[in-house]
């Protein structure tokens, strides 16, 4: 991190303090973000969870950059080709940019970020969906990379927007310090991040764009308890809450002095069947505990109906969706029948592993599949031992018995392949990524593969459409709902905006 200069330091503690400035009858402008959970690093490559991203985000910068009309712009790139094939993407590099550390940024940082994702060894949490497409990257000149790919991928530039293309500082990653203190290159800059307790982030003077939030800073906390978030928005301790509450919606949009955003969102909220276990090997039994589930009853009692039930893999705003598709609909008899036929006309017993904010939503289906029989085992985990036992191999699955897992996942706008390769490609089994259930279809890889690498939209959709019957006909998964974005903020905040998934951005916030 670049040196503070001591005026500085004395306005962070003026701001953190509530004391006025000595020098200036003005204080620095506070934004206060709380979120339901704190971050999971300060290296946005080691992770993908989505409210870490929305605190990184004020601090890293990515070639390319989503707006808030979901388009793509240039950021850290001014300009970029793609030749004949597809597969060699030149990009032109903004000159006369630093990371907060003071670290020039040229074409050799680009090279060492791409890199360090490419190397086996790093491990990072972020990598795989980048060592998937990509061969290698070279620096053509000090402003000028190159990245060739290993087939043509449409959606790479979408690919350059994500967590695990944001550019961290090379002299703090060689240092092995970025994991717990960020150095970007954004229009933020870290300043102190308390674990348990909250992150403080301050405008970086060195910034190479136009910043034009309002705010000095930015100061984020963490509770998983929706009545404390709702509670901080009503009392102005939290100017921002991410998610608001769905229970306590109705309350922000009746007080005149708060705000509550709606829009569409992606993440896709599921039961991952693990299907090597004895019973859920069966197709027929995976089918009928999707005909045994009520998402509109689920919807309403978990969202309060701020979302839709799930009729696909994908979410309603991505790419290829099929609104048309209707698997499932509620049927016990045929629930009953399909266990029967399978050899289990007086149900079976099963377990399901969830994360304690997810627990109701166990609890609900616990009762519904009550009614063909079936008895859910619910264990609930906190947050580390939950994913520990959700991304276990099939052997220890096996040996913990360990039959589904209650998860959710946001391509955002993406694309569909970060939606169906992660979850349902064979190469994707836990613990190698999120293919939870060990679900295997050499059909469905072989065309998850060709739509990929085509470059006809239309063809592309026609194959999304194939993907999504042939997984849903399997029934890998027990579909749940696709949640609406909610974002709970004060009268005279403005500027807040959330990219379809959860992640909102503040870093362009104006607070009057």
């Amino acid at each position: 991190m670049a040196v503070l200069s001591n005026w500085r330091k004395a306005l962070l503690a003026t701001v953190f303090t509530g004391a006025a400035l000595a020098s200036s009858a003005v204080l620095a402008e506070t934004l206060n973000v709380m979120q339901s959970e704190g971050p999971r690093s300060m290296d946005p490559g080691d992770q993908s969870a989505t409210y870490t991203n929305a605190l990184l985000a004020p601090v890293y910068e990515g070639l390319l950059a989503r707006t808030s009309d979901l388009s793509l712009a240039p950021a850290l790139a001014t300009e970029w080709t793609i030749d004949e094939t597809g597969t060699i993407y030149t990009f032109k590099l903004r000159e006369g940019v630093v990371f907060h550390d003071d670290t020039p940024f040229n074409a050799e940082a680009v090279v060492y970020n791409f890199e360090r994702h490419l190397s086996t060894e790093r491990g990072l949490a972020a990598s795989g969906r980048i060592r998937t497409i990509l061969a290698g990257i070279e620096a053509l000149d000090d402003y000028t990379v190159q990245f060739t790919l290993k087939s043509p991928y449409p959606a790479f530039l979408n690919i350059l927007t994500t967590n695990g293309a944001m550019i961290v500082s090379p002299t703090a990653d060689a240092a092995g310090t970025v994991g717990a203190f960020s150095v970007g290159i954004g229009p933020y800059e870290l300043v102190e991040y308390k674990s348990g307790e909250f992150v403080a982030q301050t405008k970086f003077d060195g910034y190479w764009g136009d910043n034009a939030a309002s705010v000095d800073d930015i100061r984020w906390t963490w509770t998983s308890e929706p009545s404390v978030l709702a509670m901080a928005l009503q009392t102005g301790d939290a100017d921002v809450i991410n998610p608001a509450p769905a229970a306590f919606a109705q309350v922000i949009q009746a007080n005149p002095d708060l705000n509550l955003s709606v829009t569409d969102g992606s993440a896709v909220f599921w039961v991952a069947l693990n299907t090597e276990s004895e019973e859920l090997k069966d197709v027929r039994v995976r089918q009928a505990l999707n005909f045994a589930t009520d998402r509109d009853g689920l919807v309403q009692a978990i969202t309060n109906g701020y979302a839709d039930p799930a009729n696909s893999p994908l979410a309603r705003i991505a790419e290829g969706y099929n609104p048309d598709l209707n698997p499932y609909p509620l049927d016990l008899d045929k629930a009953r029948e399909l266990l029967a036929e399978a050899g289990f006309p007086n149900g079976f017993t099963m377990s399901v592993v969830v994360q304690e904010q997810e627990s109701r939503i166990a609890e609900a289906l616990q009762a519904m599949w009550a009614q063909v029989g079936v008895t859910l085992d619910v264990r609930r985990m906190e947050s580390g031992v939950w994913s520990a036992a959700a991304f276990a191999d099939a052997a220890q699955k096996a040996t913990e018995g360990t039959d589904a897992v209650i998860a959710s996942w946001s391509s955002g706008v993406n694309g569909p392949d970060l939606q169906f390769r992660p979850l349902y490609h064979s190469a994707s089994a836990a613990p190698t990524s999120a293919n939870l259930g060990f679900y295997n279809n050499p059909e469905f890889d072989r065309l998850l593969d060709e739509a990929a690498a085509m470059t006809d939209e239309t063809a592309r959709n026609e194959v999304y459409g194939q993907l999504q019957e042939i997984v849903n006909e399997d029934a890998p998964m027990v579909l749940l709902y696709v949640l609406k974005d909610l974002v709970g903020y004060r009268d005279g905040v403005e500027g807040v905006w959330t990219v379809p998934g959860g992640m909102v951005r503040v870093d362009t916030a104006i607070k009057n």
